[in-house]
């Protein structure tokens, strides 16, 4: 068993660190969202990379799915206890972005997540 299987930080890297899961994340963070909202709120993200994302997330118990019975089919996601326990990284990347890396970003676009 390699280093990479049993050190903490390599597993979360792992599960955090492929393109758009962290904004994917971020989004969810501030409810349930529909595949079409999430499209929407992540600008530049393809349909494929998406499903591909919230599928993988969905495999490792970060968001959850959830289908309704109903004709067209509506799909949810959100955020599981898991997925959950990922906001205050998100927040940490946050404060040091704006203290170490803001030079040219808006600082107020990203304040909403500090209070979920």
């Amino acid at each position: 068993m390699s280093n990479a299987d049993t050190c903490p930080v390599c597993r979360t890297a792992e599960v955090v660190c492929g393109k758009w899961t962290l904004l994917l994340v971020k989004e969810l963070a501030e409810g349930q969202s529909r595949f079409c909202e999430l499209e929407r709120a992540l600008e530049g993200i393809s349909p494929r990379t998406l499903s591909l994302r919230l599928r993988a997330l969905e495999e490792e118990g970060v968001v959850a799915r959830t289908t309704f019975p109903e004709v067209p089919p509506r799909v949810e996601y959100s955020l599981t206890e898991k997925g959950r326990a990922l906001v205050p990284l998100i927040e940490d990347m946050r404060a040091y972005g704006l203290q170490w890396l803001s030079e040219g970003c808006d600082a107020t676009a990203d304040i909403a997540l500090a209070s979920v």
